[in-house]
């Protein structure tokens, strides 16, 4: 049984840091590229980052460049997405995803069909 467990959401302040952690079983994780996505109230999901299977090439939406870093541990099976800076429009619930690997380099645009696995979210709150 694959599991995805999302965990490190909670409520900060504007400006603030948050490190979101997701834990894999039931799968090869070293196989498996893993992303980040989001979904605030009323809107559908968006991709917010990406990273291929050993963590050597990252994709990040617009929005978050610059402020947000996704990163692995293929020993802990693992994916983080640490958030600084946060602004009150990067509140929504964060989930995990994973697919497989077919191909070392990621995918352009990816939308939540690209992915095949996720969490069940972790909830991420910002406040001015």
């Amino acid at each position: 049984q694959v599991q995805l467990v999302e965990s490190g959401g909670g409520w900060v302040q504007a400006g603030d840091s948050l490190r979101l952690s997701c834990t894999v079983s039931g799968r090869t994780f070293s196989r498996d590229h893993m992303g980040w996505f989001r979904q605030a109230p009323g809107l559908q999901r968006e991709f917010v980052a990406q990273v291929n299977v050993d963590g050597a090439i990252t994709a990040y939406t617009d929005s978050v460049k610059g402020r947000f870093t996704i990163s692995r541990d293929n020993a802990k099976n693992t994916v983080y997405l640490q958030m600084n800076s946060l602004k009150p429009e990067d509140t929504a619930v964060y989930y995990c995803a994973a697919r497989p690997g077919l191909s070392y380099r990621l995918i352009s645009s990816p939308t939540e069909r690209d992915f095949r696995y996720w969490g069940q979210g972790t909830q991420v709150t910002v406040s001015s």
